[in-house]
């Protein structure tokens, strides 16, 4: 490690592809931390750059990478590439973890590797060419998880009525789902079926990584609800309280109110209504990302 600054790369070697069944087998065997255990590991590596404190963080997560990194894998890109990227950011997630934070590595780390592997995605698409707004990203990335729950399966373009639902949800344009989607056909999907070799013994399905949750997973997402109910808690104290209230039972409710109806209350315009709820959505954003810089529960870009 040079100066100290750089978490060691002892992960272990996937050799692209062909390696990828072994790869996954030789994480497996690393062992998932006590939190005590992960505690004194971070507080080595922070106060005395311990590079085997830092590897043994490392390694015990690699699983998560590797689950996080399955969930991206219907982009059209190596999963053994899209691991590697994923362990990059796990890296750079034990870099700057802060154990006396209260948080589990799991937790903090889940930011950095998905950073690496969507920033990867990016570029792999070549997403420059149409622009890399936050709109696009949230398109780009959701676009498929909505297609999926609204069942619209066409290999062609989306019935229009699938796109005003996905354009209205994700807060895009109808022309950029459009879009969006005809991007992704022509990236195309790898099939899980294609054999590992040209024997054909095996498949890729047969070799992913189990859909049961892994116990840091488990922890890693309950703590990040608490974290981000705590942080949406902290951020409502920026509203006043008519502006807390439209955004609540306009955003935050199983059963949302109509601009109608809350005008009725206010005794003001649907407009005005309208008005006061995105300037109290801006307002929440805007507390939101200064909490969460705060608590460096976010990637620095």
């Amino acid at each position: 490690m040079a100066s100290g600054k750089n978490v060691p790369a002892t992960i272990p070697a996937m050799g692209g592809e062909a390696g990828l069944n072994r790869y996954l087998a030789e994480i497996k065997k690393f062992p998932i931390l006590a939190p005590e255990e992960e505690y004194m590991l971070a507080k080595r590596w922070e106060e005395h750059q311990d590079t085997d404190a830092a590897a043994k963080l490392v390694n015990s997560h690699l699983r998560l990478v590797a689950k996080i990194a399955m969930g991206y894998r219907g982009y059209g890109l190596p999963v053994a590439e899209l691991i590697s990227e994923g362990n990059i950011g796990l890296m750079q997630g034990v870099k700057k973890f802060e154990a006396d934070r209260g948080f589990r590595l799991a937790t903090y780390a889940m930011w950095w590797i998905r950073a690496s592997i969507q920033e990867f995605i990016l570029r792999s698409w070549s997403l420059v060419k149409m622009g890399t707004t936050a709109a696009q990203k949230k398109l780009f990335f959701n676009l498929r998880r909505m297609k999926n729950q609204i069942e619209a399966f066409e290999d062609g373009d989306m019935k229009p009525e699938d796109v005003t639902k996905i354009a209205t949800h994700l807060g895009v344009s109808e022309d950029d789902v459009v879009s969006m989607n005809r991007r992704m056909a022509m990236g195309g999907d790898t099939s899980l079926n294609v054999p590992l070799r040209e024997e054909g013994d095996g498949q890729w399905q047969d070799w992913l990584v189990d859909n049961e949750p892994l116990q840091d997973e488990r922890v890693a997402d309950a703590q990040e609800t608490r974290v981000r109910h705590e942080l949406l808690l902290e951020a409502m104290k920026a509203l006043n309280e008519r502006e807390k209230h439209i955004l609540t039972e306009r955003r935050l409710t199983d059963e949302p109110k109509t601009l109608e109806e809350l005008s009725q209350v206010y005794d003001v315009s649907r407009e005005r209504i309208r008005q006061i709820e995105v300037r109290a959505f801006e307002k929440l954003q805007k507390a939101l990302m200064s909490l969460a810089g705060e608590r460096r529960l976010l990637p620095a870009h």
